[in-house]
């Protein structure tokens, strides 16, 4: 059966009037987002009982018509691993919901953390999926057959996971964390990056003194504005390296800035005067201590890491789930150092395993 790709107004509207009669919408994105810093609605794939179809947002005129019911309340959105989709679909749309994240259901049933689509299908429906074309180009028309049959296999399996998933879900009591996960996920402020705390992507940043960690936070910060601005890859803008070098060696002239071989000489010449002026104003002291080495890590910490650990799992044995999903590591290197803002010591993960793991401190 040919499948068609809906891009005039008035398609879109018809099929939205009809997702507004449905139970719940299936829902997928297909997108880019190597050469831009927002990822690019490439293609909209939604399904429901009667029907399901596919939207190209780069031929349609506008897809306001759609926005009513993917923002209804009363109508349940079913994804996989729904954050990025989210991402790419707000500024088209604003915030979709209510959503089932079939991946975040599938982990608090026992699964892997990011147990992938096709793999969830399998497990749980008994469907094999075509993987050819999971690296389409999406952005390019016209699409072939095959990549839209792919592309309408990614909604079509959606409800009868969630059905499964609930059920699994029901059986061991855990819908009340289902509840909090997914509430969790429709807070917009997890989607984006807020520029004053990109820092914290920094793998590096905690190795910094407070002079050097004041100036990679505004270096950083400003990158994270410059990339949202020209919407471009932050990398684009100023790698890591290039970062992390004018933090550690803080330049004072244009001469400092191009003597530091990981910056390229045009972003020197067009960037270096706004780095100075960033470097001046974190009022960095005139002599800065030698840039840190890598520290061996204190033993206690490390045991205290480690009775954490042992106890995470030892409960995800006990509730035949995967321990990443109750704690990550850097969350437990965290408590170890008396953070307690963390979110295993929040809501039903601080109910099940929070206790233990502050007894184990």
């Amino acid at each position: 059966m040919s499948i068609t790709l809906l891009s005039d107004n008035a398609a879109i509207a018809g099929l939205a009037e009809r997702l507004a009669r449905a139970p719940h919408v299936a829902l997928d994105t297909e997108f880019l987002r190597e050469r831009t810093y927002r990822p690019q609605l490439c293609l909209l794939q939604v399904a429901t009982p009667d029907e399901e179809a596919l939207v190209d947002p780069i031929a349609a005129d506008s897809l306001a018509a759609l926005t009513p019911v993917l923002t209804d309340s009363r109508i349940p959105k079913i994804l996989h691993a729904a954050r990025q989709d989210l991402e790419v679909l707000w500024p088209v749309f604003g915030s979709i919901h209510p959503v089932f994240d079939t991946q975040i259901a599938a982990s608090l049933a026992g699964m892997p953390e990011q147990i992938g689509y096709s793999e969830l299908v399998r497990r749980l429906l008994g469907f094999e999926l075509a993987k050819a074309e999971t690296r389409t180009d999406w952005s390019r028309r016209p699409l072939s057959e095959a990549q839209l049959r792919y592309a309408v296999d990614d909604v079509r399996h959606l409800p009868g996971l969630r059905d499964v998933l609930m059920e699994r879900l029901r059986e061991l009591g855990r819908l009340e964390w289902l509840t909090e996960e997914l509430h969790e996920l429709a807070d917009p402020e997890r989607l984006f990056v807020n520029p004053e705390t990109a820092v914290d992507r920094l793998r590096w940043q905690g190795e910094l003194d407070p002079d050097r960690a004041r100036l990679a936070q505004q270096l950083a910060a400003w990158r994270e504005r410059r990339a949202a601005e020209r919407d471009r890859p932050r990398s684009w803008i100023l790698d890591d390296s290039g970062l992390r070098a004018m933090v550690l060696r803080p330049p004072q002239s244009m001469e400092d800035l191009a003597a530091l071989p990981e910056l390229q000489p045009g972003f020197v010449e067009h960037s270096g005067p706004e780095m100075l002026r960033i470097v001046r104003e974190a009022r960095l002291p005139s002599e800065l201590p030698p840039p840190a080495q890598r520290e061996r890590p204190d033993a206690s910490h490390l045991a205290r890491v480690k009775r954490l650990g042992n106890v995470v799992q030892q409960k995800a044995t006990e509730l035949a789930i995967t321990p990443e999903v109750l704690a990550t590591r850097r969350e437990l290197e965290s408590i170890s150092r008396g953070n307690h803002e963390v979110d295993v010591l929040r809501g039903w993960r601080r109910a099940v395993l929070g206790e233990a793991l502050l007894g184990a401190i």
